[in-house]
């Protein structure tokens, strides 16, 4: 299905960003998040040995984004913040500035996220969002956003091996089309989400999975900085 949309509908050119026209200060505010990155890799590493349900991380090569991802982002929120807002400020705000994934086998799946998550809360990090997305026609998985005491946030996505590769491999380059309105035209769009329903449609649930609630922590300030940004989500 994916080789005859990208016939139908060849991938165009996208200009490289701009690194000459970065905002002050954006360079050390990436330098900032990749420190925050070595300690919270440090504790999923250590979460992956402690797990009791056979959890491991995967694409954890991934787990920080790319400098121009970061630099579109930080622009997005720079533009959404009020305007003493920092390049620093708006990268600790981001959610998946850096992200981790951790899979299961379906039948340790519902288990081994909440283990995972009490393992979280256990070195003094916060949930305060989760959404579910095992009923979601497109999509398998859980996506969590989470805060450290110092106020840098960071995602964690619970998969199984099957939801993983169908997220990574399969329809990744159909999730970047969808994302990109301004090039994407309508009617690409729909096959789009065709093929991503198909895609999906094929991945076993795990028991229980269903079950796990969402989380939305209203008006939280676990960050201390949430009045910078405003829709400056994924």
């Amino acid at each position: 299905m994916w080789a005859k949309h990208e016939n139908d509908w060849p991938a165009k050119e996208r200009a490289a960003p701009d690194g000459s026209a970065d905002p002050p200060g954006f360079a050390d505010a990436v330098v900032r998040v990749r420190k925050a990155e070595q300690g919270l890799s440090a504790d999923a590493q250590a979460i992956e040995q402690e797990n009791k349900n056979g959890g491991w991380l995967e694409g954890f090569q991934f787990r920080l984004k790319g400098e121009d991802r970061l630099r579109e982002k930080t622009a997005e929120g720079l533009s959404t913040a009020s305007p003493d807002a920092t390049p620093n400020q708006v990268l600790r705000l981001i959610p998946d500035a850096i992200r981790y994934t951790f899979c299961f086998q379906p039948e340790n799946y519902t288990r081994g996220y909440y283990d995972v998550k009490e393992r979280y809360e256990s070195r003094g990090h916060e949930m305060f969002y989760a959404q579910n997305w095992w009923t979601h026609p497109e999509y398998k998985g859980i996506n969590t956003r989470w805060v450290t005491p110092e106020g840098q946030r960071f995602e964690v996505q619970f998969h199984t091996a099957e939801s993983f590769h169908a997220k990574h491999y399969v329809t990744h380059l159909a999730y970047e089309r969808i994302r990109d309105t301004a090039r994407t035209s309508r009617a690409e769009l729909r096959e789009l989400h065709a093929f991503q329903r198909e895609v999906s449609s094929r991945i076993q649930v795990p028991d229980g999975a269903t079950d796990i609630p969402d989380v939305r922590k209203e008006g939280f300030q676990g960050a201390g900085q949430d009045h910078l940004l405003r829709g400056c989500g994924r």
